[in-house]
């Protein structure tokens, strides 16, 4: 990515349009902050490569006599620096967006309908070993100088493996979510919610972070802070992985998310069926849950040569 900022290629007009576009998907979609910061640099990296390729502002009547082979130009340039899934999402975030420009009767241009989305890969969740889960936990409880800190951090791992929470649904937790004691109401994806119980041991690692946390937690706010009284970030809790693993010489596979993989594959080897996991999941697809069986059998594979070497 260049420096130039999108605003400074973009007349007035284009720049309105972009703007409503994000505020589209942000009230009426719903996406995610992190979803809507992939969209816009996908969105920039096109602007700003039609830009260079042309040496002319970006108007209304430049993007709608966007061709073919600009989008094919454009990924060809990609492909030196991203995987076909990157460009894959990059060219679903132009469609989104050229879609949002038809329906609206901001401009007019469907080439981008004409172009094959680039086949990806997708790879297996990424389970985390129970024995390194024991190990990450151990060093987490004297991580930080404050004892406090280290609760904090013990109740959010223990609640993305415990409840197989991704860490933003994790980090939105507060104390009116947790009041009926025996489960909790979780909103992910698509503003979906799902229902998931709350064994005793991760309500009492949320009681202990609640207790000695030093500052006041409102009901309604997020109960996750950081030492400086602000809302903990999912950016520290994945430096703060990183971190343990380094230092234990462990996978770079590991990471928060790989905590979720590794809820819903224990509950696949303890043989809970697969609709079940996909609503504690909160999936929309089942087939999005079924690479967990995949999972499954390779973990099985890896046990019966271990013991076939003995």
């Amino acid at each position: 990515m260049s420096k130039i900022d999108i605003d400074d290629i973009c007349d007035e007009y284009v720049r309105k349009i972009v703007l409503l576009f994000f505020e589209y998907l942000e009230k009426e979609k719903k996406y995610s902050i992190n979803t809507i910061i992939s969209y816009r640099s996908d969105l920039c990296n096109f602007m700003l490569y039609i830009y260079k390729s042309s040496k002319k502002i970006v108007d209304q009547n430049f993007l709608e006599n966007v061709s073919v082979d600009h989008y094919r130009s454009w990924l060809s340039d990609r492909l030196n620096n991203h995987i076909n899934n990157s460009n894959a999402r990059a060219l679903s975030s132009l469609r989104s967006f050229f879609r949002f420009c038809n329906e609206n009767n901001f401009l007019e241009n469907r080439q981008i309908l004409k172009i094959k989305t680039p086949k990806v890969s997708r790879p297996l969740p990424r389970a985390v070993e129970f024995v390194d889960i024991e190990k990450i936990v151990e060093i987490i409880k004297n991580y930080h100088q404050n004892e406090w800190e280290s609760k904090r951090d013990l109740a959010i791992l223990y609640l993305v493996y415990g409840c197989g929470l991704r860490i933003s649904e994790a980090l939105s937790i507060n104390q009116l979510m947790l009041q009926s004691g025996e489960s909790i109401t979780i909103t992910g994806k698509g503003n979906k919610q799902r229902i998931i119980p709350l064994m005793p041991i991760i309500k009492l690692q949320i009681a202990e972070y609640i207790k000695f946390c030093p500052y006041e937690i409102s009901k309604t706010q997020p109960i996750f802070l950081s030492k400086n009284n602000k809302l903990y970030s999912r950016r520290a809790f994945a430096g703060l992985i990183m971190n343990i693993r380094r230092k234990l010489n462990l996978s770079d596979e590991i990471t928060p998310h790989a905590f979720r993989h590794s809820f819903a594959t224990e509950l696949l080897t303890k043989g809970v069926d697969l609709r079940t996991i996909q609503d504690l999941l909160g999936h929309s697809s089942l087939s999005t849950t079924q690479r967990y069986t995949k999972v499954d059998r390779n973990r099985l594979i890896e046990s019966f040569k271990k013991f076939s070497t003995r």
